[in-house]
């Protein structure tokens, strides 16, 4: 999942920074999804889907 949000990111030119901004998401947590060290609530990966556009879905998929 921390790949596939980093990947999302990425393409929009987003920083960690700035999805936090964005999402209302701390870096240090987003960074750790990133990482995949860090276990995360349904309603802060739907922050994160919706800020970066992609469906959440796409986010949690095997």
């Amino acid at each position: 999942m921390g790949d596939r949000i980093r990947t999302a990111r990425t393409a929009l030119k987003v920083s960690q920074e700035r999805l936090c901004e964005l999402s209302g998401v701390d870096r240090q947590t987003i960074n750790r999804i990133e990482l995949g060290r860090h276990a995360t609530r349904i309603d802060t990966l739907y922050r994160i889907a919706r800020t970066l556009r992609v469906p959440l879905s796409d986010l949690v998929r095997e």
